[in-house]
């Protein structure tokens, strides 16, 4: 029988968020997005190694509206608008927070853009995954929290069309360019840890397998 996942320390204020960020570079010193820091290699192969693997249940009541974004989180932005001036390079934003100018780089498949709307933001843990992995126990207000937070590596501006290529998919379905990947994977288990989410069988030996080489 699934056990109920309980969050872990998000019964702070679903608006609140750490504003330090850092440029990860990939091997060829290209900019990538800035994720905050995710933990170390080693860290995640340990978090991962104590991860049960777990069968995903409650997918036929996922609906992404239990997982309310976006909200205000900081002045007049909202979590997209923040997470866009973060991860690009020289924006400049109106008094409403909307970038007007600034250029950004694609983690996932290296587009890159000028023009901001081209892009999405990506819950690097998906929210139906969450949902599969224990969040259908959360309240709404925890997965308010989870869609929206700023302070762990969930949220990154990406091109649309990556994103729409990932889709739900968890990292045994689809991952992102081999440059990225152990980046993605650290951050992967650091949110999955942080919120007492579970892993699969297939999701949890994918991730090892490339873990095992960072």
């Amino acid at each position: 029988m699934p056990k109920t996942r309980l969050l872990r320390g998000v019964c702070a204020s679903a608006g609140a968020v750490v504003l330090a960020a850092t440029i990860l570079l990939t091997g060829s010193g290209t900019a990538q997005a800035a994720l905050p820091t995710p933990i170390a290699a080693s860290t995640a192969r340990t978090y991962l190694s104590e991860m049960t693997a777990t069968p995903e249940t409650h997918a036929s009541t996922y609906d992404r509206s239990l997982f309310p974004t976006w909200i205000t989180i900081s002045g007049t932005c909202d979590t997209r608008e923040y997470v866009i001036k973060r991860d690009g390079s020289g924006v400049v934003t109106d008094s409403a927070c909307k970038a007007t100018s600034g250029s950004w780089t694609s983690p996932y498949d290296g587009v890159t853009t000028t023009d901001p709307s081209t892009f999405d933001i990506d819950h690097l843990v998906p929210l139906s995954e969450a949902w599969d992995s224990g969040a259908w126990a959360w309240t709404t207000a925890q997965r308010q929290a989870f869609a929206n937070d700023t302070t762990r590596p969930q949220l990154v501006a990406v091109s649309a069309h990556s994103n729409r290529s990932k889709g739900d998919d968890d990292p045994a379905e689809w991952l992102p360019q081999a440059s990225y990947q152990c980046t993605y994977l650290r951050a992967y288990v650091q949110v999955k840890h942080y919120y007492g989410l579970s892993v699969d069988s297939a999701e949890k030996s994918a991730i090892s397998s490339v873990l095992n080489g960072c």
